[in-house]
């Protein structure tokens, strides 16, 4: 595999995301104890790749914050190390307000603040090259006055009830995108993984194909077939020369 394959791969997991507290050797952000913590294994071509966890934590006066770490392992880490920590805040109707990503990706060292203002329907992103200290991009964009980032999403369909066959609409955007992207829930299957035997539900996200990200390749998300829809397993299919990445739920706690 390439170098520059490795990196878009890198990219992605940065920016889906789709997810521990922030390890002492992640880019630093204080974080406040979880209500919950899901921690996956990343898969890619049937080799480890590395570790995701996602939390998520009761804002004091309402509303969540998740926080996503991911870590790059083994022979992806020797080829291309990646350390990358995201936190979304947003309120108790999945309006996110804000983002920071502080990505380690080889030698890039990236931070990106991403604000959505409700009230004069704009987001503004910054991205910012931490070594030289510069802007590397700068941009507003129009939202609707509710818009979730990815993470934020996950939440809401988590809270959200749909039949296999059914499907629906969220506003989501990165800060460099927006689009009203399809959620399908399609199928219940079961599902075994290091953390156990689930009957699941699997859903496919529409945001690639030049949706909310040009690069062509489906999005599965599969969540438990109960009312806690526990995050059990994230696939992405791309294009090659990437292929497939899979995150499957290892632990809860």
């Amino acid at each position: 595999m390439t170098r520059s394959a490795l990196h878009r791969w890198a990219s992605w997991l940065a920016c889906v995301a789709v997810l521990a507290p922030v390890h002492s050797q992640a880019p630093s952000i204080q974080q406040a104890q979880p209500f919950e913590t899901f921690h996956l294994g990343v898969e890619w071509r049937l080799v480890r790749a590395g570790s995701a966890v996602l939390t998520r934590t009761p804002r004091p006066g309402g509303g969540w914050q998740s926080d996503l770490h991911i870590e790059s392992a083994g022979l992806v880490s020797k080829l291309f190390r990646v350390n990358d920590a995201y936190r979304s805040q947003y309120d108790s109707g999945f309006c996110t307000a804000n983002t920071l990503l502080r990505a380690e990706e080889g030698k890039r060292r990236r931070e990106t603040v991403v604000t959505f203002h409700h009230d004069t329907k704009k987001s503004s992103y910054l991205e910012r090259d931490t070594i030289r200290n510069a802007i590397v991009m700068q941009k507003e964009l129009d939202v609707p006055p509710c818009v979730q980032d990815v993470v934020a999403a996950l939440s809401r369909l988590r809270a959200t009830k749909l039949a296999p066959g059914q499907s629906t609409q969220f506003p989501i955007s990165d800060g460099k995108r927006m689009a009203m992207v399809k959620i399908e829930a399609q199928e219940k299957e079961t599902l075994k993984t290091p953390a156990g035997i689930f009957q699941a539900m699997r859903y496919e996200a529409h945001l690639f194909n030049d949706v909310l990200y040009v690069r062509k390749g489906r999005l599965f998300v599969w969540l438990t077939d109960d009312e806690r829809k526990l995050l059990v397993q994230i696939r992405v299919k791309l294009s090659f020369p990437v292929g497939t990445i899979s995150l499957q739920l290892e632990k809860i706690g």
